[in-house]
C-alpha cells in the first residue's frame, strides 16, 4: 500500500489514486491537470491554499484505504 505524506507529489498521488481528486477540490485545488500544480507536494499545496497539510494527509490516506479494500 502507498502511503501519501506532506512530501509526495500531487501529480504521483493522482496517478495512482485518481480517486482522490475530489479531495483535493474540496480545499479549492481546481487546476489538477495544470503542470505546476501536478509538480507539487501535498505541504505545498496546502500553503498557497491555506489548508491543513496535516488534515489532508490523513483524508487522502483514508479514501485510498477505503478504495483498495
Amino acid at each position: 500500500m502507498v502511503t501519501i505524506t506532506k512530501d509526495t507529489i500531487i501529480g504521483d498521488i493522482l496517478d495512482i489514486a485518481p480517486e482522490t481528486a475530489p479531495a483535493f477540490l474540496e480545499i479549492g485545488m481546481h487546476c489538477l491537470g495544470c503542470p505546476a500544480s501536478r509538480n507539487e507536494t501535498v505541504e505545498q499545496a496546502c500553503q498557497v491554499h491555506d489548508e491543513s497539510v496535516d488534515d489532508l494527509v490523513k483524508k487522502l490516506n483514508e479514501l485510498i484505504e477505503a478504495n483498495r479494500k
